[in-house]
């Protein structure tokens, strides 16, 4: 916390309190260079973070639906759920650092893939199938050339 006084980034808390209702939280601090005191309050982020779908509505992240995603794609191959979870905090982190609490589902599906093209090429096929939303067997079939290209020196 930077200090109001002087700016030095160290301090100490000398008391915390619960706020009205219990909606904030009121603590004094106190500078560790020039010992004065100050007042911070901490609120709880409610601010929901959002995806903006394709077509351009925007809905609340959802933990659960990026796993289930995943789950289908994955279903019956060697993945860990341990590795899934660390897949959907990854996600989840991208969102939390953008800047306007929002991102594409564009952005989220890209990332996805990048990653299940390193750990499973078959549940990357999967979710590129569906992700893509494949028409026909021709598309589907491109997508494995490319796979197998790149896998080619």
């Amino acid at each position: 916390m930077k200090c109001p006084f002087c700016g030095h980034m160290e301090d100490k808390v000398v008391d915390s309190r619960e706020g009205r209702e219990g909606e904030a939280i009121r603590r004094r601090r106190e500078c560790l260079k020039c010992e004065k005191r100050f007042t911070t309050y901490e609120r709880i982020d409610e601010v929901p973070y959002m995806v903006v779908k394709k077509d351009g509505r925007r809905e609340k992240f959802d933990r659960q639906k990026v796993l289930a995603g995943l789950l289908k794609a994955c279903e019956k191959r060697p993945i860990s759920m341990g590795r899934l979870a660390e897949l959907v905090n990854q996600v989840e982190a991208k969102v939390t650092d953008s800047p306007d609490r929002e991102i594409s589902t564009t952005d989220i599906g890209n990332f996805l893939m990048d990653r299940l093209r390193e750990l499973d090429k078959i549940a990357y096929v999967r979710f590129a199938s569906v992700y893509r939303d494949f028409q026909d067997e021709e598309a589907f079939f491109n997508e494995l050339k490319n796979l197998v290209r790149q896998k080619l020196p």
